[in-house]
């Protein structure tokens, strides 16, 4: 029982390695070649978790070989577009100037249902609003609106000196997320200057944020428990 323990252990920490090795992905984002590696390895890291008799290598070498020729694929598609179309595909409008294509929805075996089904995921409920849609190579759909039906830009309203920063988490449950506060450009230090002029304590809080622009809000854990 212990030797299964250790085995899974061991194969767990190998195969978050090479998932980090080829890159980090959502499922949805997975291409092809990429989806089929993912498959492969949890089937064959599956076997020698269930067979203590067979030796720990013969799972190990063939993932560490499929991620190899998965970097390797990567490599060449980088390298030449009619490689990558080949493996990945290509992108298929299936929308054009706000008219479906029904060609390209038979050829990509897509029906009325499924297209309204990824307009209602991207907020759009009426199919007279799109310009054109787009089915990318990952099977996502990307949509342009039409310009009468699309958000006001803060440029097509003439406003000046609109701008924007993103906001990260400095500390989470009491603790210092140092990547965060690298970002903003700020030291440890200064972050507990800010702490002593505010009169709270690193541990009482719940979320702090901050902007590049030393903006910063906190939350404290009492606060979110009301």
């Amino acid at each position: 029982m212990t030797i299964s323990v250790i085995r899974t252990i061991i194969l767990y920490i190998l195969i978050l390695v090479m998932v980090r090795v080829m890159g980090k992905r959502q499922i949805s984002d997975l291409q092809t070649s990429e989806l089929v590696v993912t498959l492969l390895i949890s089937n064959i890291a599956v076997i020698p978790m269930q067979d203590p008799t067979l030796p720990l290598v013969s799972g190990a070498v063939p993932i560490m070989l499929l991620v190899g020729l998965e970097v390797l694929m990567s490599y060449f598609m980088t390298k030449n577009t009619r490689f990558r179309s080949f493996i990945c595909g290509k992108p298929q409008a299936v929308i054009w100037e706000g008219r479906p294509d029904r060609e390209k929805m038979k050829l990509l075996r897509m029906t009325t249902e499924d297209l309204s089904e990824q307009l209602r995921q991207q907020g759009i409920f009426a199919l007279s609003d799109v310009q054109y849609a787009v089915i990318e190579t990952n099977g996502t759909l990307s949509v342009m609106k039409k310009a009468m039906k699309d958000t006001v830009t803060p440029e097509q309203m003439k406003l000046k000196d609109v701008s924007a920063e993103f906001e990260l988490i400095v500390i989470s449950d009491g603790e210092i997320a140092e990547h965060s506060l690298k970002l903003c450009q700020m030291t440890e230090n200064q972050l507990k200057k800010i702490l002593v002029k505010e009169k709270v304590r690193q541990e009482d809080i719940f979320i702090m944020t901050l902007t590049p622009s030393h903006v910063y809000h906190i939350i404290k854990k009492q606060e979110f428990s009301r």
